[in-house]
C-alpha cells in the first residue's frame, strides 16, 4: 500500500536540502567571489533623474558650470592605468585616445594607437594577433608588437620602412596595465612601483570598484590635501551612532614625483575610544593619477588598495579601486573594508560631480597644503598640455 505520508516527507526533505545547498552555494559566492561594484555619474549625485529641463539641456548647463572659468589641462602627464589583466581584450580607452591593447604570443602586452595607419581601420574591432604581431581586418597588414613597424603586407612584394603604427609605451604591474602619456612624446621618467606582496600572490585579489566622476582629474588627488574636509564629510560612521576621528600629516618625500599622507582612523562610541580598532593608512600618490593606499588593522591584517584615475574625455574620470589582501583571510573581511571605502569615497564624488574648479580659491592659512599640493601637481603638465578652447556663449561644447 502506498504510504503517501513517507513519500510527501520525502519531498520536504529533498526540498529542503536543495534549498540549504543552493543558500550554501549564495553564500559561498558571496564570500569567495572577487566583489565588482561599478557607478555612473548618474548614482552618484550628478544630475538629478527628473528635471524641468531636457536631458540634453541639463547635461550641457551641468557640464557648462564644471567649466567655469580656467582649469588646468586636461591630461597630466604620466601613467594610466587602461585594463585589468585578468581583462584583456583587443580595445581599450584611455586620455582622451582609442587604443588598442593586445598580448602578443610571448607574452608581453602592447598599446597601439587604434587606427591603421594604411586606410584607417580599427585594429582592436576585428584585429587578430598573429604571433608577435596584430593584424589590420580590412588589408592584413602585420605589425609588430615591440615597435609598431609593419612586417607583412600580403599583396605587397615589399613593405616601405616608413610603414609603423604609433606604439604607446606600456607596462603590465600589480595585476593592471598601465601606459605612459606625454604630450611632448617624452619616454617614462619613472616605472610604476610593484607592490611585491601583490607580483609574490602573498596578497590576493579580493574585489574592485569603478565610479565615473564629471570633474577635473586634478580634484581627485588634491582631495588628499584638504585636511578640513575629513571632519565635515568622512566624520559621520557608516553604520551611524558613532564618529570616525581622524589624525593626519603630510609628509613630503625628496623624490620629484611621488607624495606621502598617514591617515590614521579610530572609532568612538558616546565619547570613547574603541580599543583595537585603528586603522592606519599610508597613501602614496605615484604621479598624477596612481594612489597607493596601504593599510594595516591590529586584526584583520594588511592590505592595499590600488586607486587608479583615467581621463576618459575632459572632465570625465574612471577612478578604479582595486583590494589586494593576504590570502589567509577570509575573503569577506576585504570586501567589507571595499565596501566602507566606497561608501567613505563616494560621499566625495557626490561633491565633485557637483562642484566647479576654482583656479584662485579663497584659502586660509590652514589650508596651506592645498596650495602646496596645487604646486607639487603643476610639474605634470608642460606648455603643450591640451587645454579646453576659451568658453563660448552656447550650451554645447
Amino acid at each position: 500500500m502506498w504510504d503517501h505520508d513517507a513519500d510527501r516527507w520525502t519531498y520536504w526533505t529533498l526540498g529542503i536540502a536543495l534549498l540549504v545547498f543552493l543558500a550554501h552555494l549564495f553564500l559561498l559566492r558571496l564570500c569567495c567571489r572577487p566583489s565588482d561594484v561599478r557607478r555612473s555619474p548618474y548614482d552618484v549625485g550628478y544630475l538629478p533623474r527628473r528635471t524641468h529641463c531636457g536631458d540634453w539641456d541639463t547635461k550641457n548647463l551641468t557640464r557648462r558650470r564644471h567649466r567655469r572659468g580656467s582649469i588646468p589641462p586636461h591630461f597630466p602627464n604620466g601613467w594610466y592605468r587602461v585594463l585589468d589583466s585578468r581583462d584583456l581584450r583587443l580595445t581599450a580607452l584611455c586620455p582622451g585616445e582609442q587604443l588598442a591593447v593586445f598580448r602578443a604570443d610571448e607574452g608581453q602586452v602592447s598599446i597601439f594607437h587604434a587606427y591603421c595607419p594604411h586606410l584607417g581601420a580599427n585594429l582592436a574591432m576585428g584585429g587578430k594577433v598573429r604571433g608577435n604581431c596584430l593584424e589590420c581586418p580590412f588589408h592584413g597588414w602585420r605589425f609588430r608588437a615591440e615597435d609598431g613597424k609593419c612586417v607583412e603586407i600580403p599583396y605587397a612584394r615589399k613593405v616601405p620602412e616608413f610603414a609603423r603604427t604609433k606604439v604607446w609605451p606600456s607596462c603590465e604591474m600589480n595585476g593592471l596595465i598601465y601606459m605612459w602619456y606625454h604630450c611632448d612624446g617624452i619616454e617614462p621618467e619613472w616605472n610604476v612601483p610593484k607592490q611585491e606582496e601583490v607580483v609574490s600572490g602573498e596578497w590576493v585579489f579580493r574585489g574592485r570598484t569603478e565610479h565615473y566622476i564629471t570633474a577635473h582629474i586634478q580634484e581627485i588627488p588634491e582631495n588628499a590635501a584638504d585636511f578640513a574636509h575629513l571632519q565635515y564629510v568622512h566624520t559621520p560612521f557608516v553604520l551611524g551612532g558613532a564618529n570616525l576621528q581622524y589624525t593626519c600629516s603630510w609628509l613630503w618625500r625628496t623624490f620629484r614625483h611621488c607624495s606621502l599622507m598617514n591617515v590614521e582612523h579610530s572609532l568612538t562610541f558616546c565619547g570613547r575610544k574603541i580599543p583595537g580598532v585603528d586603522l592606519k593608512v599610508q597613501a602614496r600618490q605615484v604621479g598624477p593619477a596612481l594612489v597607493y593606499l596601504n593599510f594595516k588593522h591590529p586584526v584583520f591584517g594588511q592590505g592595499i588598495i590600488l586607486q587608479c584615475v583615467t581621463p576618459v574625455e575632459p572632465l570625465l574620470q574612471q577612478v578604479t579601486h582595486h583590494i589586494y589582501y593576504k590570502s589567509t583571510i577570509p575573503p569577506i573581511i576585504p570586501k567589507i573594508l571595499l565596501h566602507l571605502e566606497r561608501i567613505q569615497f563616494e560621499r566625495d564624488v557626490y561633491i565633485w560631480n557637483n562642484k566647479t574648479y576654482m583656479k584662485t580659491p579663497l584659502l586660509i592659512s590652514e589650508d596651506s597644503p592645498i596650495g602646496r599640493h596645487r604646486r607639487w601637481y603643476s610639474q605634470f603638465y608642460t606648455e603643450k598640455s591640451k587645454r579646453s578652447p576659451p568658453q563660448q556663449n552656447t550650451l554645447e561644447w
